[in-house]
């Protein structure tokens, strides 16, 4: 029987909300977004995970400190270790989680092998419900 320190780590990358930016083919895309998160779970640090998808450590850390960026960054510290922070998600946050959904970096034996689009049912009806309330709404046939 193995001793449970040797067995490999696996680590989990929560889904986030990536980090809105102007499209740009060499920047960071939603999918370079995801493989950085995952190439970070793979170990190495910020310098590698970058190099790996093309981009520079700089440029991460710029993209962790942009607007809209909370979820990216939450992911980030949950891979890295570090203690969550309770964060509150804003509504221009909820309103790009419901209309686009999440992205779960898919990891299968320590590697980043996937990346999926997941819906946010729950942003998707929290935004309707704060639509409802800002429609001025009294229920159904009203």
């Amino acid at each position: 029987m193995s001793h449970p320190l040797s067995r490999a780590r696996h680590i989990r990358v929560p889904a986030f909300a990536p980090v809105p930016v102007r499209p740009r083919k060499d920047g960071w895309t939603p999918a370079r977004q995801a493989a950085f998160l995952g190439a970070l779970a793979q170990g190495g640090g910020v310098e590698a995970a970058a190099r790996r998808v093309g981009l520079s450590r700089e440029s991460a850390y710029r993209l962790r400190t942009k607007p809209g960026a909370g979820s990216f960054a939450a992911a980030w510290d949950k891979v890295t270790g570090k203690p969550p922070v309770k964060r509150k998600v804003t509504p221009e946050e909820r309103a790009v989680r419901a209309r686009f959904g999440l992205l779960k970096v898919r990891m299968y034996g320590g590697r980043h092998v996937a990346t999926e689009l997941k819906p946010d049912n729950r942003a998707l009806l929290s935004f309707l419900a704060q639509l409802d309330r800002a429609g001025g709404s009294d229920g159904p046939g009203a």
